[in-house]
């Protein structure tokens, strides 16, 4: 395996911060609401700088190098995708407004790279020491392919977590927002603002992330660097992405299923390269075994596939735009719901309109049937008909 200089760590990883702080000082610093138009030419700059920079690993470090890395990046960026459904329900939970956003958003692109550098690294390490770590790694990205189809429980709440929970009873708290200040002075004490617990909750995640993203990529190289820069590049632009994209999330409705196919398969290519390998004692005598094992254009080409199929027939299913338009609506309530963090009532005045605006929506569905199974699925019928109970108790004061 190629050994990547030093020097080139170091210039990679100054270009990765550098893309950070621009991000920070250009787009992030002054709060403001991206359109459109700015979301989708940062989301392509940076698309194309990974695209860019894949080739560049293609042409010094060899093609075997070269589509490690895009193997890793294109299952990275899909795992990054899923992970904006979580911050959705984080965002909506704590009624961040929209401007603010990008602030929660690009600390939670940090936060992830830092955690998961972490486990890139500890993850290397776990490798070269233990013989039994392709056979572990394979069986985590199996259990997690499980639980990305297991049913959800309704009600769940990610902001209201634990570490939130200890947050608000052991630290000086406030539920009003001061612009994005993660602290601001309150009765002459200086507290925390629901800016910096939505942080906490959105770093909490984070780690979890890691634990099912790391073992994913390594099933698919051991390069460390590639590991590391395909991680790095698939979290950059995932800020524009969000915009991008905020109204399509919802209606991505098999990502789940074709991410639980990829992780399912590099679980499997793990446990079988594990056997190609083997050195467990317990395992034929700690002989090697005869079995095939699948190459890395194989590998990019699978991943591409299942990745194709699920987005294309997401995006043509009837199913896919109710399930946008139902998830846009439960978040609109959720945040409708959560009273603590609105600063002035015309704000969740607002929120009620777009709520309804949304219900009117549904409602010019031709599937009725369709629209009320989505809405008990997602708890979203309940969350409705407290917004409206909540709405007729204040208009009656």
């Amino acid at each position: 395996m190629l050994e990547v200089p030093l020097w080139v760590w170091g210039i990679t990883i100054a270009v990765i911060a550098g893309l950070l702080m621009f991000d920070f000082f250009f787009h992030v610093r002054q709060a403001h609401e991206p359109t459109l138009r700015e979301a989708a030419i940062w989301s392509a700059i940076y698309v194309g700088l990974a695209l860019a920079f894949g080739v560049v690993v293609f042409v010094f470090g060899g093609a075997q190098m070269g589509a490690e890395y895009f193997s890793g990046w294109v299952t990275e960026k899909a795992l990054s995708v899923d992970n904006l459904f979580v911050f959705l329900v984080i965002i909506g939970s704590f009624a961040v407004p929209r401007a603010d956003q990008q602030k929660v958003l690009l600390f939670g692109i940090v936060f992830a790279l830092l955690a998961r550098s972490g486990f890139i690294f500890l993850g290397k390490a776990i490798i070269e020491n233990f013989s039994w770590a392709f056979y572990f790694f394979g069986l985590i990205l199996l259990l997690t392919a499980g639980k990305l189809l297991a049913p959800e429980k309704e009600g769940d709440d990610e902001a209201n977590n634990f570490i939130i929970r200890l947050a608000k009873k052991y630290m000086r708290t406030t539920d009003h927002y001061d612009g994005d200040k993660l602290f601001t002075v309150e009765n002459g004490r200086r507290v925390l603002t629901p800016m910096l617990l939505v942080m906490v909750a959105i770093g909490g995640t984070d780690v979890l992330f890691a634990l099912d993203s790391v073992p994913a990529i390594y099933g698919l190289t051991t390069n460390v660097y590639v590991v590391f820069t395909a991680t790095a590049f698939s979290l950059m632009g995932l800020r524009q992405l969000y915009f991008l994209i905020d109204g399509l999330l919802d209606r991505l409705i098999y990502l789940k299923y074709g991410l639980s196919l990829i992780l399912a398969f590099i679980g499997v290519k793990l446990v079988l390269e594990a056997l190609h390998t083997n050195q467990l004692g317990i395992i034929n005598g700690g002989e090697p075994v005869d079995v095939y094992t699948f190459d890395v254009w194989t590998s990019l080409s699978i991943i591409l596939g299942i990745l194709t199929v699920t987005v294309i027939a997401s995006l043509v299913s009837k199913k896919g735009r109710v399930a946008s338009t139902v998830g846009s609506l439960d978040r609109a309530a959720l945040s409708y719901l959560h009273t603590e963090y609105h600063g002035i009532e015309g704000e969740r005045e607002q929120q009620y309109q777009r709520i309804l605006a949304l219900e009117h929506r549904l409602l010019s569905y031709d599937d009725q049937a369709m629209v009320e199974e989505l809405m008990r699925e997602t708890g979203a019928d309940v969350s409705l008909e407290r917004v409206h109970r909540m709405h007729g108790d204040v208009v009656d004061r």
